[in-house]
């Protein structure tokens, strides 16, 4: 999952002309909002949160720059770009600060881990629906469209709708992942599957392969699917380490905390975790933050050898 490249604030001026917006005319207002929003929306500050080196400085920052977007969003609330960037933010957040948390938390403060991943699932859940407002406002009668036939209402989506189908996706997904006791949520798959789906038939290699990696968990899970699910998975694996020229830590991770889990190959486990953790987090400035996150991952996760793994 592609971490805090967009939103981000564009220095004070953007808070000061914020809180100013409630002593403007209506109509100047509203262009002030929409100028805010589309500053915010592409990410106006060069990736100052994507290349910060300190996740805790940047964990307490989100919460205050997302709660902005939906100020604005409260003022324009058809703001497209700015509501599929506010899905990607919550998104982001919930995994790299709150999810992680708990997952961190739980061999010592069990009651913590579970408040935590209530917490995430319900940011997830905000997301979702943030994007699934921009996929309403792209395509008007889309919502209807989907709980009638999610297949058929994606397919009339193009490659700039990539974006907020795969946010969309993304969000749905990992709260459907704790969503363990909610029935409800887990029988809504299908539903997501369309949105990554139809995202990874317009264009695969989005973002860095953000949709491979998302397919390489997925694949392993899907019910239906063509051949091996770890094949299936491989060549998403293969195709994200491509298009990031093995600079980004998140496809290790991610291979080998659901493939080599699952398949009991520790040593194969540990090479691609020590692989992870061997990547130079200053190479790639953009990148820097979320490679930053996912090696503290990566080192919990070889700590964890003894319970993952029958025989390490």
């Amino acid at each position: 999952m592609r971490l805090f490249t967009r939103p981000q604030l564009n220095g004070i001026g953007l808070v000061v002309l914020a809180a100013g917006l409630a002593l403007t005319g209506c109509s100047v207002r509203q262009v002030a909002v929409n100028s805010v929003g589309n500053i915010l929306a592409k990410g106006g500050s060069g990736g100052a949160f994507a290349s910060d080196e300190d996740p805790e400085l940047v964990r307490a920052a989100v919460p205050f720059s997302l709660k902005l977007m939906e100020s604005l969003l409260l003022e324009s609330p058809e703001h497209e770009a700015l509501l599929v960037a506010t899905a990607g933010g919550f998104t982001q957040y919930a995994y790299a600060f709150v999810q992680q948390e708990a997952d961190e938390a739980e061999e010592t403060d069990f009651a913590h881990a579970i408040e935590q991943r209530l917490r995430a699932r319900k940011l997830y859940v905000r997301a979702r629906d943030y994007g699934l407002r921009a996929l309403e406002v792209s395509h008007p009668g889309f919502g209807a469209a989907f709980d009638a036939d999610p297949i058929a209402a994606v397919a009339v989506m193009g490659e700039d709708d990539v974006p907020a189908l795969y946010w969309t996706a993304a969000a749905w997904a990992s709260a459907i992942s704790l969503a363990k006791d909610d029935p409800a949520l887990i029988g809504e798959l299908p539903q997501m599957e369309a949105l990554i789906d139809r995202a990874h038939a317009l264009d695969a290699d989005y973002d860095y392969g953000a949709i491979h990696t998302f397919l390489m968990s997925y694949e392993l899970a899907r019910v239906g699917g063509e051949g091996d699910p770890v094949e299936r998975a491989r060549v998403h694996f293969g195709r994200a380490i491509e298009l990031t020229g093995g600079k980004k830590v998140s496809p290790y991770v991610t291979w080998a905390e659901n493939t080599c889990v699952q398949s009991q190959d520790v040593a194969e486990f540990r090479r691609l975790l020590d692989a992870a953790l061997a990547i130079d987090v200053n190479e790639r400035p953009e990148w820097r933050l979320e490679n930053t996150i996912m090696q503290r991952r990566a080192r919990r996760l070889l700590d964890q050898i003894d319970i993952l793994f029958l025989n390490p």
